[in-house]
């Protein structure tokens, strides 16, 4: 996938049959590519959207890149923000796009859906997006609809679907916000070391990651369904 700072490796999903389909850029957690990234393309694919992973860690692997995505997340500007930006572009000049697209992100790629929602993207799906930006009020000004989801024993994310709720409530922004009781941060992630992290308030969650998935494929639904200006 070719961005302003050159081409980085990208995952893309296609639906079977024929387009066109919307299309949604997923933004991967603070882990990086594994293979769960595959398994969130294939359903994102199968519920009939492209679906495009951008690799934030192309150049350098994660030990080099991760301070300084996470940095650029902070400071809402730099390399990281292009990337996704081109991986929106790549979709809408796709052959078999709609030119609608939305974004979706975990973790450190929640804050990204946020952060970016309001740049054009016509539906942004936050999972555990935590901690939730800041200066969250300027950040969504003219923001895409937002469907988040979020785990209440998340250690990180004490409050957050509240604030969010606020906020999204102050600026009219079509929105659909649920906390899962029994689920923590990364609960639609398949990461290593389960066990361990749903100790520590993390780790998968199946039930909550059906339901969250379903609410954001109706409102990817109802919002990409026709072609972005």
């Amino acid at each position: 996938m070719n961005t302003p700072d050159g081409p980085i490796e990208a995952l893309l999903g296609l639906p079977s049959g024929e387009g066109p389909w919307p299309g949604v850029v997923i933004i991967h957690d603070a882990i990086g590519y594994a293979p769960d990234n595959e398994a969130i393309s294939e359903r994102v694919a199968a519920a009939g959207y492209l679906a495009l992973t951008p690799n934030l860690y192309a150049r350098g692997g994660r030990a080099r890149c991760i301070t300084r995505v996470m940095r650029e997340l902070l400071t809402q500007r730099g390399r990281a923000l292009d990337d996704v930006l081109a991986a929106r572009d790549h979709l809408r000049a796709h052959p078999q796009c709609t030119g609608a697209v939305g974004i979706a992100g975990f973790c450190m790629g929640g804050q990204f859906a946020l952060v970016l929602g309001p740049k054009g993207f016509g539906a942004a799906a936050p999972f555990y997006g935590t901690p939730l930006p800041k200066r969250l009020d300027q950040t969504l000004d003219a923001s895409c609809p937002v469907v988040a989801s979020f785990g209440r024993r998340d250690p990180l994310g004490i409050g957050a679907a509240g604030r969010l709720q606020r906020v999204v409530d102050s600026k009219n922004i079509p929105a659909d916000i649920k906390v899962y009781p029994e689920a923590g941060h990364s609960f639609a992630n398949q990461l290593p070391a389960q066990s361990l992290l749903r100790i520590t308030g993390f780790g998968y969650n199946e039930a909550a990651t059906a339901d969250a998935w379903s609410r954001v494929f109706a409102f990817f639904g109802e919002h990409l369904s026709a072609k972005a200006n």
